[in-house]
């Protein structure tokens, strides 16, 4: 049996040249907490970015579109007309968890404003 000594084995384990992280190409910039994804140029006091009521109005308009969606293809499927039931049922399916989705995020947007109201100054 050979004993190796420690600072051969070091070396080898530990080398002392330092190595660049794979992947970043330099430092990052933090975003603000306050912008919008992908709006790093622009803010949403301006104008010039999406608001939150651009964004909710959006989102609602989304749902609104996968529920017509579904309901047309629920007409088709009552009619005959519709080929491929599966089509309906994933359709019905989206539009049951997007609508699900908005209540839940209007409940805590609720309960949110109502601890805000209950706050004492």
């Amino acid at each position: 049996m050979s004993i190796i000594p420690v600072a051969a084995s070091s070396a080898a384990l530990f080398p002392t040249t330092e190595t660049s992280q794979v992947g970043l190409a330099g430092p990052t910039t933090p975003t603000s907490p306050t912008s919008p994804l992908g709006a790093e140029g622009t803010t949403g006091a301006s104008g010039t970015g999406d608001s939150f009521a651009n964004v909710l109005g959006n989102a609602i308009d989304g749902v609104q579109s996968t529920q017509a969606n579904a309901n047309n293809l629920a007409t088709q499927a009552a009619t005959g007309s519709l080929t491929n039931v599966s089509d309906y049922m994933v359709a019905a399916e989206e539009a049951n968890i997007q609508t699900q989705l908005t209540a839940a995020v209007r409940n805590n947007a609720l309960q949110a404003f109502q601890q805000i109201m209950g706050m004492q100054l």
